[in-house]
């Protein structure tokens, strides 16, 4: 039997400023990555995506980034790994804040943006992330990019690791995404992404965009929801992957 979860950046909004379409998402994913108010999300923000992520029965895990509210995190940071597991320790601790306030235990942490592609490649930023995630709490997962050194420094300090993979991104050779700054990136044809997602479930495998097979787990798919089509695109990518038996869970029932 197949089994996956998906997953979806949630509470980016900030301030006046609202981002993303929480409600809208929610009610397709089965766990959620909380902006922890480094990269997005403040703390009413924070408290409310929370609470609705408790009505709607999804799974509550932190999204830390690095502190670049302007550039959204996305932008390469030079910081020295005992500087990330610090950022890390501290979003973490915001956020379970919340969580226990609303009787919720934190499922996972999945780091974001430029941390989140910088430590899939650095193994040194990837072992600060996991020991900041063992030392505060070595019962949540970490969620990382499938065949990074995410996973690998996760199972080294002792969590359990889900391996996440991209239904809208190209890959590259090396299993690593295509910069979004590169043509072809992000696939905008939805059947594309749809398919190539329920291979990647039920083969475990994905053509690169330089043509080669890439193997690869998947735990959890990443999926995006931050205007209507891509809401839609959630709603239809659930559907389909229902119809093609696989059962949609949150991460803690899959790793």
């Amino acid at each position: 039997m197949y089994k996956v979860d998906l997953n979806s950046d949630l509470g980016e909004s900030f301030g006046a400023y609202t981002i993303g379409m929480d409600e809208a998402v929610i009610a397709h994913i089965s766990s959620a990555n909380v902006a922890c108010g480094y990269h997005a999300g403040d703390p009413l923000v924070m408290d409310k995506t929370v609470a609705s992520c408790k009505a709607a029965g999804v799974a509550v895990g932190a999204h830390p980034g690095y502190p670049d509210l302007i550039g959204f995190g996305r932008r390469n940071i030079a910081c020295s790994p005992k500087d990330a597991k610090a950022y890390v320790k501290y979003q973490l601790g915001a956020l379970i804040a919340f969580t226990t306030a609303h009787g919720l235990k934190l499922q996972h942490c999945k780091p974001h943006g430029a941390l989140y592609n910088q430590a899939a490649k650095d193994p040194a930023l990837a072992q600060a992330i996991a020991e900041a995630v063992a030392e505060v709490d070595s019962n949540i997962i970490l969620l990382g990019l499938a065949n990074s050194h995410l996973i690998t420094e996760a199972k080294k300090a002792g969590l359990r690791a889900a391996s996440e993979v991209f239904a809208d991104r190209a890959y590259q050779a090396d299993g690593s995404l295509v910069p979004r700054s590169k043509p072809g990136a992000v696939i905008h044809d939805k059947d594309e992404a749809i398919a190539r997602t329920i291979r990647m479930v039920k083969e475990g495998k994905v053509t690169a965009i330089t043509g080669e097979e890439v193997p690869l787990a998947a735990d959890s798919i990443c999926v995006h929801g931050d205007n209507p089509s891509a809401v839609e695109f959630v709603k239809n990518i659930r559907a389909k992957l229902i119809e093609e038996g696989v059962t949609i869970a949150p991460i803690c029932e899959i790793v």
